[in-house]
């Protein structure tokens, strides 16, 4: 028998041992997605912060003659480099999520097309990270791939949620009525949360922190455009205290009183961190703190919206 006659009984067999429903394996990756995620934007933004954007200055390599970084580059070079290999082991999350989910593809076609999407996300960064570099940092190119892991962790946060079975056409339970105002208002501050996030990033390009002391700035005014990413903040701050009053007021248990109290906290951290940097000179730690604010932001405020739109209505 030949190479190529043997290969589809192998790949037979190897499906066969792949699960044929949910499990525990399945549900860790999807959590360990959007760990990852969250912890790219968090490396990224170290990259930025302590002026190792080029710490690599190529692409994709990481110097004209290696791949990786060089003892003589220093720290710089090990952050950026770093930041990159990340790349490599979400890729490689991604690609197992997609294995354990084969014999799921078409019963949980919603999952499966979820791990796709955040597979073939991961390639896309890697080039606009590339033209990030190659361009010098040039603050809308870098705004570019901040978005992106933002878009990114509201795919892992609801591949969570449908692989525990808290969302989507398998819940796992059943889902306490809301009042009919609640989706809406929860959708309209998961969209506020990301104009937020869009804000943030021009006044981030106004800024200092550039990412390295030759790259260029926006040249927008920082202060002006502070006070309109503040805007949405306000009304995302709205949009939750209104989802706390109908969960206390009426006594709603389960997951959406947790998915509320949860982006109550996150609002809230953000609205002390935010408040903080802009009264102390914006300082790195502070908004590095932010950046990762806004990754836990995203996450929370898809979350809500997410279990209010699959409740029933009162």
């Amino acid at each position: 028998m030949s190479t190529a006659s043997r290969l589809p009984n192998t790949i037979q067999r190897l499906a066969a041992k792949l699960p044929t429903q949910l499990n525990s394996t399945i549900r860790r990756l999807a959590v360990l997605s959007l760990i990852g995620q969250t912890v790219l934007v968090v490396t990224g933004g170290a990259v930025r912060l302590t002026a190792s954007g080029l710490g690599c200055p190529t692409w994709p390599r990481c110097t004209n003659d290696s791949l990786v970084n060089t003892p003589e580059m220093g720290i710089h070079g090990f952050i950026e480099f770093g930041n990159r290999l990340l790349t490599f082991a979400l890729a490689a999350v991604a690609v197992a999520m997609l294995v354990y989910l084969w014999n799921l593809r078409k019963e949980r076609r919603d999952l499966f097309l979820l791990a796709l999407g955040l597979l073939a996300s991961i390639p896309a960064q890697a080039v606009i990270g590339g033209i990030t570099v190659l361009s010098n940092l040039n603050p809308w190119v870098v705004g570019l791939h901040f978005l992106v892991s933002m878009a990114l962790v509201v795919l892992a946060t609801l591949l969570v949620n449908r692989a525990y079975g808290r969302t989507g056409r398998f819940m796992n339970r059943s889902l306490p009525a809301l009042p009919g105002a609640t989706a809406p208002v929860m959708t309209a501050v998961a969209v506020f949360s990301a104009l937020a996030v869009m804000l943030g990033v021009v006044v981030t390009g106004a800024g200092p922190h550039a990412g390295d002391a030759d790259a260029p700035r926006n040249d927008l005014d920082w202060d002006l455009f502070s006070h309109i990413h503040a805007v949405p903040a306000y009304l995302i701050t709205a949009g939750t205290l209104f989802a706390l009053y109908l969960v206390l007021r009426k006594g709603i248990p389960g997951i959406f009183r947790s998915a509320v109290f949860m982006l109550l906290a996150v609002t809230l951290l953000q609205a002390v961190i935010g408040f903080t940097q802009y009264y102390n000179g914006i300082p790195a730690l502070l908004v590095g703190a932010h950046m990762l604010g806004a990754a836990l932001l995203m996450s929370a405020a898809t979350n809500a919206a997410d279990v209010a739109r699959f409740s029933p209505v009162k």
